[in-house]
């Protein structure tokens, strides 16, 4: 099969052998925004079904390499996902599997949508929300990952962008083109030696096997409502390591999305297992960070003002 676009004729797929006799497509479209592979949502005459190809390259950033096996590293996580009784009501269906031409096809949950919606000001997260991603990796954190692949190169890939790229002073990112006087306001955490020695041990310690399965990229782009109900999507980062990295990246995006009080309190009501306090803040504010300076920009809508208090906040959670 050749390389799946949005605009590619009906016919390249309709040679897979996944359709029922007599089954038609009837329409090809993009399922959301995809940051890292093409998704597609297949309507026939009989189903709805999602499709996604892995390519050799981030889909948001043409530019930025990426390992293609990233699809078998989704099949992989889905499939244990999909044993278990507590997580399966949280994810899509795995439906075919084609690893030679990289395609997952999985269950259709649906258009409402993913959680990027929290970056708005009007937008507050349910209590039903927060308790569900909680609980989500309460149970997650608990399934058995022996053998599940290592991942190092899309571990590698991620690291890049959490733990260097936005802590350069010259990486050929003008953030005054995200908002004006930003480049500048980055530079006193960029020339912060202390912290950045703190986030490259952390960043060490990132790319070690842990012993916890982790989502890898667990914020509100990989999470979709589903009739009221929050899913989870996207797994393609999935690795073996701390449980404080999942935990850390919710709980920044609770401040960067506005929503920080009723995260933690979810937090504390709903996620059970132990985790270290010191390595949960260090995680939380290296994602504050690298989301506020770094290529993978949000949809936050931030004066200066607002900004500089939030890296301020990153630092204090790296720093102690």
């Amino acid at each position: 099969m050749t390389e799946l676009s949005i605009n590619s004729p009906i016919s390249d797929l309709e040679v897979l052998d996944f359709w029922n006799k007599g089954e038609k497509i009837l329409n090809v479209l993009p399922a959301g925004d995809s940051n890292m592979n093409l998704v597609l949502r297949v309507q026939t005459n009989e189903k709805s079904v999602i499709l996604k190809q892995s390519k050799p390259y981030v889909r948001k950033f043409p530019q930025i390499p990426a390992p293609i096996e990233r699809i078998d590293v989704e099949y992989q996580y889905l499939s244990r996902i999909n044993q278990k009784e507590s997580l399966r009501p949280y994810s899509p269906e795995v439906l075919a599997y084609y690893p030679d031409q990289h395609i997952l096809i999985t269950a259709d949950l649906g258009t409402e949508g993913d959680f990027s919606k929290m970056y708005q000001a009007d937008f507050s997260l349910s209590q039903n929300h927060a308790k569900s991603i909680f609980q989500y990796l309460n149970f997650l954190h608990q399934v058995d990952g022996l053998g599940f692949p290592e991942n190092l190169e899309m571990k590698k890939l991620n690291h890049e962008h959490i733990f260097n790229f936005p802590f350069l002073e010259e990486n050929g990112f003008d953030l005054d083109s995200v908002q004006p006087g930003l480049q500048d306001l980055s530079m006193a955490w960029k020339r912060d030696t202390q912290l950045k020695s703190k986030i490259t041990e952390l960043g060490k310690r990132y790319l070690s096997t842990g012993k916890t399965l982790l989502h890898g990229d667990f914020y509100p782009g990989s999470w979709i409502e589903s009739q009221g109900e929050l899913k989870v999507i996207d797994p393609e980062f999935g690795f073996m390591g701390d449980a404080e990295f999942d935990l850390g990246v919710v709980l920044a995006h609770g401040d960067l999305s506005g929503n920080s009080e009723i995260i933690q309190q979810a937090f504390q009501d709903h996620y059970t297992l132990p985790y270290s306090q010191a390595l949960l803040d260090q995680y939380h504010g290296v994602e504050i960070l690298r989301r506020l300076i770094g290529i993978a920009q949000l949809p936050v809508n931030f004066d200066l003002e607002a900004k500089k208090k939030l890296l301020e906040k990153g630092r204090k959670l790296i720093l102690g």
